[in-house]
């Protein structure tokens, strides 16, 4: 299957990136770097969170293919994240957020979840601490639910099927982190996506109900943009409606 990725491996003194050799033709360390699609024109978007998230576009000479892919940097948050914003303290290569991530979205790929495509990600280590990075594919034609409750209502349906997501990345034991309404997308197709498992992980049991604090966290976030929105198209219906979906599953 296209969607398996084949993982190879770049490593350079303190650098150490792994990327998909079936989307990147021709990789280079520079590829996880904004400046480096900056200086060729290459950079489409951005998007502000803790940091600035990059849109690129990838021409990849040998199919002629025009592919276009999201450049996240880790920043930390909380008040530690305001003295060491972007640094975590270094255990091993395979333990970093990038490549815990990168590793999980892979698995999530092959299990054909609806989430973004692994690309690439980069280690750079500094003595006990290290910086990352990660590249994914950008979900085509598609906005976060806020944008979107912020201009127009959804379906009964449309809602029934976003909970109905949710509970497939419940039922193969997927953790998200911070499942929020911002993490959650839908295209043009009605199609819908998760997006940003930074310290996602596989959860074998609902040991300490992780799944309803997955749930009960997307449900404050709608409630927060609900109060801070002069518009946001989300009730309480709104809200029997996804879990209708999310119990059906």
């Amino acid at each position: 299957m296209d969607n398996i990725a084949t993982i190879a491996t770049f490593q350079q003194g303190s650098l150490y990136c792994q990327y998909d050799a079936k989307a990147i033709k021709q990789f280079y360390p520079e590829m996880l770097d904004a400046q480096f699609w900056q200086q060729q024109h290459l950079v489409t978007g951005s998007a502000q969170g803790r940091g600035t998230t990059w849109f690129v576009k990838y021409n990849d000479a040998a199919s002629s293919v025009e592919k276009h892919w999201v450049l996240r940097h880790y920043y930390r948050g909380g008040l530690i994240g305001k003295v060491i914003n972007d640094s975590y303290w270094f255990n091993s290569y395979q333990n970093t957020r990038a490549a815990q991530e990168f590793a999980l979205l892979a698995t999530m790929q092959q299990l054909a979840l609806p989430v973004p495509r692994p690309i690439a990600y980069r280690v750079i280590r500094r003595g006990l601490l290290y910086r990352a990075d990660l590249l994914s594919s950008r979900i085509e034609n598609a906005q976060d639910l806020v944008a979107i409750l912020s201009n127009r209502t959804l379906s009964y349906d449309l809602w029934k099927n976003i909970g109905a997501t949710i509970k497939r990345f419940h039922n193969n034991s997927i953790y998200h982190h911070d499942l929020n309404a911002h993490n959650i997308l839908i295209n043009d197709s009605n199609d819908i996506f998760v997006i940003d498992f930074d310290r996602g992980e596989i959860r074998h049991n609902n040991k300490n109900g992780w799944q309803q604090a997955n749930m009960a966290r997307l449900q404050r976030s709608f409630m927060k943009e609900l109060q801070q929105l002069k518009q946001f198209h989300f009730n309480q219906d709104n809200w029997k409606s996804l879990l209708e979906g999310y119990l059906s599953h």
